[in-house]
C-alpha cells in the first residue's frame, strides 16, 4: 500500500477492473473509491471542477452502501456525461436501518476534445468487494464491470 493518507490504485483483474481505495477515515476512503472509478474512465488530471453535483445513497451495510453509491455515480455519468474531479464533502450517517451517505462533488461534463476516453464502466459488482480498517486506515476494494 502507498504511504499517502488517502488514494486509490487500479489493479488488473481478468475482463473487469479491480479498484482498491484507502483513506484515514471511512469518508476519505469513500472519496478515493469514487475518484478511482472515474480514473478507470478517464485521466482525472484533465477534468476541471466547474460544476457541483450532490449524490445520495443508502445501504443496509457498508458493502451495499458502497455498491449503491458507485451505481449512482455510474448513472450520473450515463445520464449527464458528468466526470468527477473532486469530492468536496461526504456526510455519512449510520442509523437503525443502515447507512446513508450524501456526497458533494465537483467536475464537468465529458468533452471528447479534452478528456481521454479509456473504458466505460457499465456496473459496480459485489465480486471481491471488501471493506476493512487496519493500522488507522480504511480500505475499500471493489470490481467494476467494463
Amino acid at each position: 500500500m502507498s504511504s499517502r493518507s488517502s488514494g486509490f490504485e487500479i489493479l488488473e483483474h481478468t475482463a473487469d477492473v479491480l479498484v482498491r481505495a484507502w483513506g484515514g477515515s471511512l469518508e476519505e476512503a469513500l472519496a478515493s473509491a469514487i475518484l478511482g472509478m472515474y480514473e478507470v474512465m478517464t485521466d482525472l488530471s484533465r477534468v476541471e471542477a466547474r460544476e457541483e453535483r450532490v449524490v445520495e445513497a443508502e445501504g443496509m451495510d457498508l458493502e451495499s452502501l458502497l455498491y449503491n453509491l458507485l451505481e449512482r455515480f455510474i448513472v450520473l455519468f450515463d445520464e449527464e456525461a458528468f466526470l468527477v474531479s473532486k469530492v468536496s464533502s461526504i456526510e455519512l450517517f449510520q442509523g437503525p436501518e443502515g447507512w446513508r451517505v450524501k456526497v458533494r462533488v465537483l467536475g464537468e461534463r465529458y468533452d471528447p476534445e479534452r478528456h481521454e476516453s479509456r473504458v466505460l464502466v457499465k456496473a459496480a459488482t459485489y465480486h471481491m468487494m471488501r471493506i476493512w480498517s487496519e493500522g488507522g486506515r480504511w480500505y475499500l476494494q471493489y470490481v467494476v464491470d467494463i
